[in-house]
C-alpha cells in the first residue's frame, strides 16, 4: 500500500455496522500513515456486528456527523451492515456528507449495503457501481448501473460488494488517494 502520510479519512457509520468493513479499512489506512477518524450520530461508541446479527466490539467515535467538515478530509468511507445502512440512509446530515464529498471531488468509498446512502442522497443516477447483491434493483431503480465486480471505481466513487472484497476495496482507496 502507498504511503498515505498527510491524508485525512473520515469513516461515517451508526451502530450495527459490519465490523470488518469499518475496522479493516480504518486500521490498514492508518497503518499506511493516514489520519482516520470515525463519525456517527453521537459521540457514544457504536456497536459492530458480524454477519448483520452477531454483536462484536464497540468502536469509539471521534465526532458527530455535524462535526465533520468534508472540506478538511481527502476521503469519506461508508461501511455496510444492513441496519447501519438502513439507518444512515435516512440521516440528512449523512446524506449531505456524501453529497459534499461528491461535489468537492473527494474520494467516496462505499461498501456492501452502504450504497443505500448514495441512493437516498440522489447520487446513484448515472453512476457505475456495485453493492451487496440484494441492492441490485435499488441501484437500477435509482438510475445507477449495477455490476458484479469486487471493486468498481467510477471517478472518485469506489464501491465493493461485501467483506470478501475488502483487500481490493482498501487498495482502491489507497490508489485513489495517491493518484
Amino acid at each position: 500500500m502507498a504511503d498515505l502520510t498527510g491524508k485525512k479519512i473520515a469513516i461515517i457509520a451508526t451502530s450495527h455496522f459490519e465490523e470488518a468493513e469499518l475496522v479493516q479499512p480504518r486500521d490498514e489506512l492508518a497503518k499506511a500513515g493516514a489520519e482516520v477518524k470515525v463519525y456517527s450520530t453521537s459521540t457514544d461508541p457504536i456497536q459492530a456486528v458480524e454477519g448483520d446479527t452477531t454483536p462484536t466490539q464497540k468502536v469509539d467515535v471521534d465526532g458527530t456527523f455535524a462535526d465533520l467538515d468534508v472540506s478538511t478530509v481527502d476521503a469519506v468511507v461508508v461501511p455496510g451492515g444492513t441496519v447501519n445502512a438502513d439507518t444512515i440512509r435516512t440521516d440528512e446530515t449523512a446524506q449531505k456528507i456524501v453529497q459534499d464529498a461528491t461535489a468537492q471531488g473527494k474520494v467516496l468509498a462505499v461498501i456492501c449495503h452502504a450504497p443505500w446512502l448514495l441512493i437516498s442522497a440522489g447520487l446513484a443516477k448515472g453512476r457505475r457501481l456495485t453493492s451487496f447483491s440484494s441492492l441490485v434493483d435499488d441501484v437500477r431503480n435509482a438510475g445507477g448501473e449495477w455490476v458484479d465486480e469486487e471493486v468498481v471505481v467510477d471517478g472518485t466513487l469506489i464501491t465493493s460488494r461485501n467483506p470478501d472484497d475488502l483487500p481490493a476495496f482498501v487498495d482502491a482507496i489507497s490508489r485513489s488517494l495517491t493518484a
